[in-house]
């Protein structure tokens, strides 16, 4: 199956040649994303790769950035973090339709990762949401990309919390 997702990076000082840097990647195995420069130190690889899962895909993908770019720090994976009109986008309705049954199914609507001026989710836990409502028709490779790399956005998070704090907070936060 084909599965299309971006991985976005933050490069270090040594690889500012961006000719060197998309020739490296081409040779580690990433010859299957579109590579974008568009902000100085800043490198996003939009991905159509064939595997037998999307985990499978994201995680061969992240490996062969690492191997092009050992020093690269990963900044997420997408699509993940969006807002409604993203999350519409992907679903196939419009934004009004979405903030409709956000507002209709306000307790059980996905709760946000961030709520303020801009209100952001994760796509993974809206397509749930979605698909336990039985009313959608989700593109299953959609909602296997968006899990995944709410995973790997997740396990990177984890890694920046002590051991001391994930105990502590394990429980208080469910």
């Amino acid at each position: 199956m084909e599965y299309i997702f971006t991985l976005k990076y933050q490069l270090s000082e040594n690889d500012t040649n961006m000719d060197d840097l998309i020739e490296r990647l081409g040779a580690a195995g990433c010859d299957d994303a579109l590579v974008g420069i568009g902000q100085p130190g800043r490198i996003a690889l939009e991905f159509t790769r064939k595997a037998r899962s999307a985990e499978e895909a994201l995680v061969s993908a992240l490996a062969s950035v690492k191997t092009a770019v050992p020093a690269a720090k990963l900044i997420e994976a997408a699509p993940d973090f969006v807002g409604l009109t993203d999350a519409a986008q992907a679903v196939g309705v419009t934004r009004q339709n979405m903030r409709k049954l956000m507002i209709t199914h306000a307790t059980s609507f996905p709760t946000p990762v961030h709520e303020g001026t801009t209100t952001v989710w994760h796509l993974a836990d809206i397509l749930a949401w979605l698909q336990a409502k039985g009313n959608y028709n989700l593109q299953q490779s959609l909602v296997d990309v968006a899990s995944t790399a709410m995973q790997i956005n997740l396990a990177k998070e984890v890694r920046q919390m002590t051991p001391r704090m994930q105990r502590e907070v394990r429980m208080l936060v469910a």
